[in-house]
Parts: C-alpha cells; structure tokens; sequence
C-alpha cells in the first residue's frame, strides 16, 4: 500500500489552496491501495470546522475533508487549533486533534509528501 501525506496551511475559504489539496486528497484516498493523511496547520485547521454552511454552489470544505476521512486518516495541529480558539467539539467527526510528533511519524512513514 502507497502512502501519502498532504500538509494544509491554507485557510480553508479565501484562496484554493486548501480546495485545492483536499480535490487530489480526496480524489487520491478513492483509489484502491493509497492510505491518504492529511495534517491541517495554521489557518487550515478551520477546514475541520464542523457546520460549514456556505453559499449555495460554492464548495464545502468540511464535506471534501470528509471524503478523506473516509478512506484515511486527519489530524489537526493542536497548537494551532488553541490559538484560533478551536475546541475538540467544534471538529468534524473523524478528524482529530493532533501533536507535531504525530506529524514527525506521518511524514516519516509517508511514500509522499505534498505541502500545500
């Protein structure tokens, strides 16, 4: 099995970036034999906000994460979540808190890393 990990920094609304990663992301954990990580940073743990409702035919981060939750793995900076004021119940169900030492195993074990 192929292993890949993809970094968001992005906010989640704003730029593409973080639709960006999370359409390959999502495209790539559908595939048969892939195990696809996604660790939020910064601004990008707002991607894992649960209760996004955005206008009508714009894109929805929240449900894009959950296609990856899905069929791999979501962590969230901790760190980062604090800062922004993000409690463990305000995250989607599936994405988890996480510490920069599970990102350091991540990108350790990973075949693929994509910084977005």
């Amino acid at each position: 099995m192929s292993g890949s990990l993809f970094i968001i920094n992005d906010a989640p609304y704003g730029s593409e970036r973080a639709y960006n990663a999370l359409r390959l992301a999502g495209a790539m954990a559908g595939r048969e034999g892939q195990h696809v990580r996604v660790f939020l940073m910064a601004d990008a743990v707002g991607c894992a906000k649960s209760g996004q409702k955005v206008p009508e035919g714009y894109y929805n981060v929240q449900l894009m994460l959950g296609r990856v939750i899905r069929n791999g793995e979501v962590g969230l900076c901790g760190t980062c979540m604090d800062a922004r004021g993000l409690a463990d119940g305000e995250v989607m169900e599936g994405a988890r808190r996480s510490t920069l030492s599970q990102l350091a195993d991540w990108t350790i074990e990973a075949d693929k890393v994509l910084v977005f």
